[in-house]
């Protein structure tokens, strides 16, 4: 039987972008996953009409689920959808589907494999990307310093493009701070010092232009959390048992 797996999509004031997103996904996952899936939009205090335009995607589309959070922060919506599921897989990935979701099959593929996590590298020598100079330039000294601080072997801590086996989650979510951007940095350097599996797939990922992330703000609680681990010292976290595999 084919694991089952949960797409997240975290999302704040995305009542534009939704529609076509979800349609795009519902599509690609209809016509190339053979795993039993859903989709869960996980909002995170919306103060616009995400609210009435997800309940509207949810009675359109079998399959769609929507999960509203009274607090702000993409990492406590993962946490929160996390937590409550109930499939083998989860996953996450961002609203404007940068990353191409030809590599979603690829991503499943590497839990079933065996792998604890499964995440998307923008960085990696087979990655084709498009985006400016600055936030290239940004990115690369960011999981550079990743590297020279905590000695770990992922190339790219920030694509929105994850996934991970059920029991890993659980195993990592309690030990996690963050409930922002720097969510996925943390689980992935706990992760790693813990020994955990991570795979890393290069991906074909598009910059999207009207994104609203604030990358000099994100950049400080990047730099902040990264301190705060460094000083303060990574959580010890055991993997589970072995993952699955085929």
């Amino acid at each position: 039987m084919p694991l089952t797996i949960d797409i997240v999509v975290p999302v704040y004031n995305e009542e534009r972008a939704l529609p076509r997103s979800i349609l795009i996904l519902t599509d690609y996952l209809k016509s190339n996953v053979i795993n039993p899936w859903q989709i869960i939009i996980a909002d995170n205090a919306s103060t616009d009409s995400t609210r009435s335009v997800s309940e509207l995607l949810c009675e359109r589309y079998p399959g769609v689920n929507y999960l509203y959070l009274p607090q702000k922060g993409r990492g406590r919506a993962l946490k929160a959808a996390w937590m409550e599921s109930t499939a083998d897989i989860v996953s996450y990935m961002d609203v404007d589907l940068s990353t191409d979701l030809v590599h979603l099959p690829q991503l499943i593929d590497s839990i079933e494999s065996g792998a604890h996590i499964a995440i998307g590298s923008r960085l990696s020598k087979d990655s084709k990307v498009t985006r400016s100079f600055r936030r290239e330039f940004i990115s690369r000294t960011y999981n550079l310093m990743i590297k020279s601080m905590f000695f770990t072997g992922f190339p790219d801590a920030q694509c929105g493009f994850k996934a991970m086996t059920r029991e890993t989650a659980r195993t990592l979510l309690p030990s996690i701070k963050n409930n922002n951007w720097f969510f996925d940095t943390e689980l992935l350097i706990i992760a790693a010092k813990g020994g955990f599996q991570i795979s890393s797939l290069p991906v074909k990922w598009d910059d999207d232009p009207d994104s609203t992330v604030n990358v000099a703000g994100t950049a400080t609680e990047d730099i902040k959390g990264l301190l705060r681990l460094r000083f303060g010292g990574v959580p010890k976290v055991s993997p589970p048992a072995s993952p699955s595999r085929r």
